[in-house]
């Protein structure tokens, strides 16, 4: 069975890092290693991150710093690098993995010796309706997150690379020094560019938080703009479908009712990242006889 290691890049994220690595831990198969990167966060993430590896000492969780530059892609780079699984996942600080997530990616993987990239739907879990919502997701990414007549997209949230795939690509992804680009299409087009089979899988399942949504029109605008500057970099790569256009046509609704919805959690004490796969967890609980006092 391949090893999965778990790449997670952080900058300040002490409110969900927990909750993250939970999850990423919490699998009905436990991944080879998981690594957090920190890139110089000025909140408690790296020393929440130390107790929850001195509480979980069997987890396996690595905790590196990425101190030379600020920014998402050389920390995540950092943490790739320094993975030594078979596949390398690569998810948020606030990705919430369903718990046999390193299984199905294992398993896509050694199903399919040509796949070198793996994606998948997320559920945004402090949101209502996250079947619906879930089945929507899945529809988007399945049927328009594609590019060069087919070929699909990896998503940042939920995406897992075969470490020789990584390695091969490491020396050529976009530095993207003016933070223009969105780094998970990078990768996917550098992959499409040496002829690197990537896919989809409706099981390989995480959940994110909605929160992008809950900012300025012209802050949206300018990270919607994200897919045509990383396409324009990429010349050699087409689309015709535009997933951008969708979000555009869900950002009202979504940023009106976002911050209604996490005040009603707040008042309710409802922690959403930590429910969002409790039914899962209490199962792995009782079939390991284990229990879940954290």
């Amino acid at each position: 069975m391949l090893t999965v290691s778990i790449v997670i890049p952080a900058w300040n994220e002490e409110e969900r890092i927990t909750d993250c690595l939970l999850n990423a831990t919490r699998q009905t198969v436990p991944p080879h290693e998981v690594i957090v990167v920190d890139n110089r966060s000025t909140d408690n993430t790296v020393n929440v991150t130390e107790r929850f590896i001195q509480e979980h000492p069997d987890a396996n969780v690595r905790l590196l710093h990425q101190d030379d530059d600020q920014g998402l892609i050389p920390t995540r780079n950092w943490g790739l690098n320094h993975a030594t699984g078979d596949i390398l996942g690569r998810v948020d600080a606030d990705s919430m993995l369903k718990p046999d997530w390193a299984e199905v990616v294992s398993g896509i993987f050694t199903e399919d010796p040509e796949a070198m990239g793996a994606t998948g739907p997320v559920v945004y879990y402090d949101m209502p309706g996250k079947k619906i919502g879930l089945k929507g997701d899945n529809r988007i990414r399945q049927n328009i997150y594609r590019a060069d007549g087919g070929h699909y997209l990896l998503f940042g949230s939920n995406m897992a690379i075969r470490a020789s795939a990584w390695h091969t690509i490491a020396g050529e992804v976009c530095r993207d020094e003016s933070d223009v680009m969105h780094e998970d299409i990078d990768i996917s087009l550098h992959l499409l560019g040496k002829g690197y089979k990537t896919v989809y899988s409706p099981r390989m399942i995480a959940g994110m938080s909605a929160r992008r949504m809950d900012t300025s029109f012209s802050s949206f605008r300018s990270y919607m703009k994200r897919f045509k500057n990383t396409f324009d970099a990429h010349p050699q790569h087409w689309r015709t479908e535009k997933p951008e256009h969708t979000l555009y046509a869900l950002y009202p609704v979504l940023r009106t009712f976002y911050p209604v919805y996490q005040k009603y959690l707040d008042s309710m004490d409802i922690n959403p990242a930590e429910r969002v796969w409790m039914r899962e967890q209490i199962e792995i609980a009782r079939r390991d006889d284990g229990d879940l006092v954290d």
